[in-house]
């Protein structure tokens, strides 16, 4: 204002540190400028601009005033001015330069450029330049220093030089890039314009939006704090990035599969018994030893909630048995409610429920993910089904999974033990996530139809309990319980348009399903109500009885002919029935053993394994040793070949169960005794005759039962297992327990009829004494020879 009001001159003078806003007298350069005020300009915020003109250089004196503004004695100083050839050279060449600039910037004004050109003064010239061309302060105030005319054109045209090199090389590479712009430069600099307008709108572009819904959800989250650093750290990335760049997209799938993984969010548990028992029992008729230990879980873990507040000391083995979770491994055939049962405990506890079927899965990936370099990465099907069922304590059904296979993208059964490691899986760690995620909740069931091709390490870490098939009056209340209904309503029946009697739906049992669960069975009262539903729809009937008699109506001819099948294929000596156990279930395997002229050749044929046909060694081996105690003549190994086969050749089969089976087979063919009606055995032999345990024993039972066999000869080791089998199906079936193959032939086949001129008739006492003595004690087997 004194300024205004007085002789309107100032002096000008930079500060040494230009941020410094009210730098002291010791801290501004020595020259300054002397300059008329033409204009004040007062902006709204309080700060003052003024427009000025330079008139003279000066240099600063003594400082005699410091407040309210700086006040010094100055003394001019005037550059010297000389004339001559150079001087005049060096500022038409800073003309020249500055001209080449100006063109160089199409938006600087054509009129201004050509008046600053048309200068004649030197001095004039070189500050006017100086005033318009771009340089730094130190270079403005080095210039302003000089103190020859000269000095100052030579300072100011280096850099004018440099300036033009600089655009020059500017306009090059400008030009160079300019045809080789794709269309995701062009859409990046529409996408800069659209952002620099919307802000001059006030409005927030859609990146800025996104970031914040990104900040959101990952606050909403819950995380925990390694997660919660991840995310923030790729939030950070995120918001540098342009929309267009490649790892946008990339970073942006990954912070939406962090923040939507239900880390927090849980289902509370209903632990009360009564309830739980109540639908077990009504989703599923049986299965009592899968319920009680289902029971049993709940129990335990509402008795640790109840009795938490108790104050005792524990290990620390305790507190982390407190944290794992049960993980249970359903093991049976097709068909018995496994899948089905998984649904009914997550219904019991109140829980979510989600299953993964991975069955022929061979990547290790599938289970922990894909690393985040691949294209296309995701997590692995454990996070992707979590994230479905949006819950971080449900009910995980591990379907299939003894058909996990492996090469050499790695072995996903070895991944699985990180899942399902109560010791590892709360930090399980997904190769896309890239932190810990705790599984240590979550309700692990896994399904399988056997055992042999689980590893042993995946094995240990899981509660094995077994499903055995359902006998005949189990599958006779599934079916009124809970099949008939299902089928009445998907084939929009009512209940008394169609009704089963006992009688029918046990043909349906007997001569069209023949399995360990019910599954075609449930198909077949399908078919049946559909045919039914078909004549409903017609007009033809309104109330249909199934009855036996009108079965193969239905369902056209039985597939399984009964116990006739059986007697009409064990009427001929060397055919007899074994018992075995497949990941189906049990079934029935015919022997068949057939002779033929030629010497001492054998073969054993129907896709046996080779466990099956050293087992076929081992029996003939066998009834060699023991011709002469079996009646059996020693000529007969030298003039015949024996071939014996397994029919159902297309289907593999393996094991030592059936070593009993062949023996009774070769002997039944040799000695001309066929073997007793309704007759099945199984049980492994030795050289020396003995009969070893084996397993399976439920379900081979069970199988003899359903294909109408009352006899089972068994190993006698495998005694206790018999009270295994239901009460239904042991009271209607007679068990044999033998020690020694004499054991089985004794009960399995007919009695020898008396033939002359045999060798084995000259000695019957003898024959008839070890017989006798070998039911007695296997030990005493081989002493006949």
């Amino acid at each position: 204002d004194d300024v205004v009001a007085g002789d309107k001159l100032v002096g000008l003078v930079a500060a040494l540190d230009p941020e410094k806003e009210v730098p002291g007298p010791a801290e501004l350069h020595r020259v300054g400028t002397i300059a008329t005020v033409h204009r004040l300009l007062r902006a709204p915020d309080g700060t003052v601009r003024l427009l000025v003109q330079g008139m003279d250089r000066f240099r600063l004196g003594e400082f005699v005033q410091e407040e309210p503004y700086l006040k010094a004695h100055i003394e001019l100083a005037p550059e010297t001015i000389s004339d001559g050839l150079e001087i005049d050279a060096l500022a038409r060449n800073a003309r020249d330069q500055f001209q080449q600039i100006t063109q160089m910037i199409p938006s600087f004004p054509e009129e201004l450029a050509g008046s600053i050109t048309s200068l004649e003064d030197p001095l004039q010239t070189a500050y006017t330049i100086a005033n318009f061309q771009r340089m730094e302060l130190r270079d403005s105030q080095e210039i302003l220093e000089l103190d020859s005319i000269q000095e100052k054109l030579k300072k100011l045209i280096g850099l004018l030089v440099r300036e033009v090199e600089v655009l020059t090389l500017g306009q090059k590479i400008q030009n160079e890039a300019r045809g080789e712009i794709e269309k995701v430069q062009r859409e990046y600099f529409l996408r800069e314009q659209m952002k620099a307008i919307q802000r001059e709108l006030g409005e927030k572009d859609e990146q800025a939006a996104e970031v914040e819904e990104f900040r959101k959800k990952i606050e909403d989250a819950k995380m925990p704090e390694e997660a919660g650093k991840q995310a923030r750290r790729e939030l950070d990335r995120l918001s540098r990035l342009p929309t267009a760049a490649a790892e946008y997209g990339i970073i942006r799938a990954y912070l939406d599969w962090l923040t939507v993984l239900p880390w927090s969010k849980s289902t509370e548990d209903n632990l009360d018994i009564a309830h739980a028992r109540d639908i077990l029992n009504k989703d599923h008729y049986g299965l009592e030893d899968v319920k009680d230990r289902i029971l049993e879980f709940l129990a335990i873990r509402k008795l640790r909630i109840d009795r938490r507040s108790e104050k005792r000391e524990e290990s620390n083995d305790v507190i982390r048995r407190e944290r794992e979770g049960v993980i249970l491994c359903f093991v049976g055939p097709p068909g018995v409610g496994k899948t089905s049962l998984g649904q009914s405990i997550a219904r019991a506890m109140g829980r979510k429920f989600i299953r993964t079927s991975l069955g022929g899965v061979r990547d290790e990936a599938e289970i922990r993910g894909h690393r985040r370099t691949y294209i296309g990465a995701m997590p692995g099907r454990i996070l992707q089904s979590l994230r479905r069922v949006d819950s971080k304590n449900p009910v995980f059904m591990l379907d299939e999974v003894d058909k996990l296979t492996y090469d050499f993208h790695g072995d996903p059964a070895s991944a699985l033990l990180e899942v399902l490691d109560p010791e590892q899986n709360t930090e399980f760690r997904d190769n896309y996530l890239e932190v810990s995620y705790d599984l240590s909740q979550v309700f692990f069931i896994t399904t399988a139809n056997t055992l042999e091709t689980i590893p042993g390490p995946l094995r240990d870490r899981m509660e094995i309990i077994f499903l055995s098939g359902y006998t005949e009056n189990e599958k006779l209340a599934i079916a009124r319980g809970y099949l008939i209904p299902r089928q009445i309503r998907e084939n929009s029946l009512r209940e008394n348009e169609i009704s089963f009697t006992d009688e029918a739906l046990k043909k349906i049992i007997r001569q069209y399903t023949r399995e360990a669960g019910v599954r075609n069975l449930e198909r077949k009262i399908g078919a049946v109500c559909r045919k039914a539903a078909t004549r409903v729809a017609e007009g033809r009937g309104e109330k249909f009885e199934i009855v036996p008699e009108s079965v193969e109506e239905y369902l056209d001819h039985p597939i399984f002919l009964g116990p006739e099948e059986l007697n009409k294929r064990t009427s001929i000596p060397g055919v007899v029935p074994g018992l075995a156990w497949t990941s189906f279930g049990g079934d029935v395997l015919f022997v068949e053993a057939t002779a033929m002229p030629g010497g001492r050749g054998f073969q054993v044929t129907g896709s046996v394994g080779n466990v099956m046909q050293e087992s076929a060694r081992a029996a003939l081996s066998y009834v060699r040793s023991r011709a002469q105690s079996l009646g059996i003549s020693y000529e007969f190994f030298e003039k015949y070949d024996v071939h014996m086969h397994i029919p159902s050749g297309a289907q593999p089969k393996d094991g030592p169960s059936a070593g009993v089976t062949m023996a009774t087979s070769l002997v039944s063919l040799i000695s001309g005794r066929k073997v007793r009606p309704q007759v099945g055995m199984t049980g492994e032999i030795t050289l020396r005759g003995q009969v070893l345990a084996i397993g399976g024993v439920k379900e081979k039972v069970l199988a003899a039962h359903r294909n109408g066999l009352t006899t089972v000869i068994l190993p006698k080791r495998n005694e206790q297992d018999v009270e295994d089998v239901p009460d239904e199906v042991r009271e209607t079936m007679k068990f044999v327990f033998a020690e020694s193959v004499d054991d089985v032939i004794n009960a399995a086949l007919e009695q020898p009829k008396a033939a002359s001129g045999k060798p084995a008739s000259k000695k019957p006492g003898r024959k008839k004494t070890k017989q006798m003595k070998a039911k007695k004690n296997a030990k005493n087997i081989n002493r006949g020879r």
